[in-house]
């Protein structure tokens, strides 16, 4: 059939199963936002109050579902407005395609009006970047485009179209979309190495990272942590593969990880990461990051290994299919004496916060038990990040989404939006510092306009805390551009905006703010009253050993 480019483009989406998309329109991509018009009992666009909005919604639909989260926008700042939301999922292996429109082929290099190289400004933080210059190639591209998102590391895409591509037309003929086959790239040889290890291991310690979500590997990694008979700890982006209130889970590992988890790993003979990169978060010094273990890399991309750890042997491929693979083989293994030394370390070293007055893990445990544990949280970056993951109890796969290799303020309003539309049945929560709230503070009027359910809770202590955090301990208490004492009512702006406001100072009136929120299934803020001086622990120095961590206690001794 003759189409022209735009309805090309919807076309394209629906073959590939879109049915939400999250932008802001513009002159050079008008011809789409028409199609779309013409399509919108078929898919659903969210309009953003900002690109990056629309950036870090399509991320969060797609953290959520598992599915390619897809946003768009116009040429010039439309398209620049989409790269940290980009970058956000590059860093943390995203699926997403960005589709953005340039001006006509004949004006491209001409220094046209909000004419810019897109693609070439997106091509260090893409899987790949596209720019079409004719309609011809266009359906291919866009095909390519989504195969490259979901298969392999899963990562974004862009794809630029110039203006008068939209408007071309030629034949158009629907294409089937391939399914993915889960495949593991490694020899007999390196499973047989890797089976050795765990037979000859005392001390096993697994290290669980983002690629068991998005491997969907959860219910494989439990039966491997009960065969092998090990303790596991996470990293941020881990949270949820492993079910949070197991008794052989330890809590996170590395800066703000548990004293469990971080001397745990540095006691153990046997380091197993499965779908984890190593990242300085995690390793601290990598020269004396679990010295005394023989590491098995488990993951998908080849490029991870030997990057940041040298590891004594690797197994690539996908975690789910590498992990049925060592199901089936190994034997029920036992370590009973090591399982109890771990246990000992939790029961010695558990995570602590003064509980006389309201503070942000009262406010994550109170949610934990409202929502019992139910709830999608999505958080910004900071103190009540390392907080969110600390005192909330992940029993679940993709219910804990954060930027954890970027780590952009500003990412958690708009990932909360585009995660509650992919998963309307939960109860999804944004937890963000009064400084990431200011960053993208204007979603709420997209929440508002579409009247979607979120909860937006703002820890608000005046100050941009980690950072000051670090300038208690490490600088002296010299508080530079830290401090936000100003007159911003957060109430009053999230009003302003359309959704309804819960200021809570007291631990006795968290509860009921919670429940009333979600009993009014629509957006609202809730805003918590804490110290400014309230501080994260446990805690590694930068470049320390993981084993050096410390708390408010050692720091009172």
């Amino acid at each position: 059939m003759q189409l022209n480019g735009s309805e090309i483009v919807v076309e394209c989406l629906k073959e590939q199963g879109v049915d939400t998309i999250f932008g802001y329109p513009g002159g050079s991509i008008l011809n789409i936002y028409d199609a779309l018009y013409k399509h919108s009992d078929e898919i659903r666009h969210i309009l953003t109050s900002h690109e990056q909005g629309a950036a870090h919604a399509a991320d969060g639909y797609a953290r959520a579902t598992g599915r390619v989260g897809v946003c768009m926008a116009t040429s010039g700042p439309g398209a620049t407005n989409l790269v940290t939301g980009i970058a956000t999922a590059y860093m943390d292996s995203v699926p997403m395609v960005a589709i953005t429109a340039n001006v006509t082929l004949p004006m491209l290099g001409k220094d046209s009006f909000q004419e810019v190289d897109i693609a070439g400004v997106a091509m260090p933080i893409t899987k790949h970047s596209f720019i079409v210059k004719n309609v011809e190639e266009l359906a291919g591209i866009l095909r390519k485009a989504f195969e490259i998102a979901r298969t392999g590391r899963p990562g974004p895409v862009l794809v630029d179209i110039t203006k008068d591509v939209t408007a071309a037309v030629c034949e158009y003929t629907p294409c089937e979309v391939k399914k993915t086959e889960r495949v593991s790239l490694s020899s007999a040889e390196d499973f047989a190495k890797v089976e050795g290890f765990i037979r000859e291991a005392k001390r096993p310690f697994i290290y669980l990272g983002g690629g068991a979500i998005l491997s969907e590997a959860y219910e494989e990694v439990a039966r491997f942590a009960e065969l092998i008979d090990s303790p596991v700890c996470d990293t941020l982006m881990g949270k949820g593969g492993f079910d949070g209130n197991s008794d052989r889970y330890t809590g996170m590992i590395g800066m703000h990880g548990t004293k469990a988890s971080n001397l745990g790993v540095s006691e153990c003979d046997l380091l197993i990461a499965l779908g984890a990169r190593f990242s300085d978060r995690v390793t601290g010094n990598p020269k004396k990051f679990a010295e005394g273990a023989k590491i098995v890399h488990i993951d998908i991309d080849p490029a991870e290994i030997n990057k940041n750890i040298r590891v004594d042997a690797s197994l690539i491929g996908d975690l789910k299919r590498i992990l049925q693979i060592l199901n089936e083989s190994l034997e029920q293994q036992d370590h009973s004496n090591w399982m109890q030394r771990v246990r000992d370390l939790k029961a010695k070293f558990p995570l602590k916060y003064d509980d006389a007055r309201l503070s942000c893990p009262y406010v994550i445990e109170t949610i934990d038990r409202v929502t019992k544990g139910e709830a999608l949280i999505t958080t910004d970056v900071g103190q009540h990040q390392m907080w969110a993951a600390q005192y909330y109890h992940y029993t679940k796969p993709r219910t804990f989404l954060s930027s954890g290799g970027l780590g952009t303020m500003g990412y958690g309003l708009g990932a909360c939006i585009g995660a509650q539309l992919g998963q309307p049945d939960k109860i999804c929560i944004n937890i963000a510092g009064d400084g990431c709230f200011r960053m993208n503070m204007n979603e709420l009027a997209t929440a508002s306009r579409y009247n979607i359910p979120i909860i937006q809770v703002v820890i608000n202590n005046h100050v941009l805390g980690m950072v000051r955090q670090w300038q208690t301990l490490f600088y002296g208490k010299r508080y530079s551009q830290t401090v936000l004492n100003d007159k911003v009512d957060f109430c009053k702006v999230a009003e302003a905006l359309g959704c309804a406001a819960i200021r809570v100072t007291t631990k006795e009136e968290m509860e009921p703010a919670i429940r009333k929120a979600i009993d009014l299934k629509a957006p609202v803020l809730i805003e918590c009253m804490i110290p400014e001086d309230d501080k994260v622990f446990p805690m590694v120095p930068a470049g320390a050993p993981i084993a050096e961590v410390f708390d408010g206690d050692d720091l009172k001794g």
